[in-house]
């Protein structure tokens, strides 16, 4: 993955309880960034509905987490996590994620994961709203549509 694809950034600065007993930043942690960075591209997309999250009773699921670690990151070191949607399609959309250590460049971590838009009632999959679609491509223009 080529960071100049990314159009939305954030940057995060590792803390103490996020570093474990051998000195890096715990592999774990970096799943929760991740999370961070997608909750920070939904409100970049205009995304969140106006009563604030949870409030249209919209249901998104995460179904799926992938990651690679290439390097370490330590404490208090920043890190600047790249985010886009890389693709749509009927119901689900996967998040592409680059974690690049802020002093070097150097990428340390990349990722997916796949998120399903579900029906609060029936608890099934339903297809993505045009609106969702629209407020993704002013971020990231070249979003695959991948629709049946």
């Amino acid at each position: 993955m080529n960071i100049s694809d990314f159009n939305h950034k954030i940057t995060i600065t590792v803390r103490f309880h996020e570093v474990d007993m051998l000195g890096v930043c715990n592999n774990a942690v970096y799943v929760n960034y991740f999370e961070h960075a997608r909750l920070e591209y939904v409100k970049a997309a205009g995304l969140i509905p106006p009563g604030g999250i949870f409030s249209d009773g919209k249901l998104f699921f995460m179904v799926h987490n992938e990651i690679n670690y290439r390097d370490h990151a330590f404490y208090d070191d920043e890190v600047e996590v790249y985010s886009k949607i890389s693709y749509i399609k009927n119901s689900s959309f996967g998040f592409d994620h680059v974690i690049v250590k802020k002093k070097t460049g150097q990428v340390i971590v990349d990722g997916k994961g796949v998120v399903v838009y579900v029906d609060p009632k029936t608890r099934k999959s339903t297809a993505l709203p045009e609106d969702f679609i629209e407020k993704v491509k002013k971020i990231d223009p070249d979003v695959k549509i991948i629709r049946d």
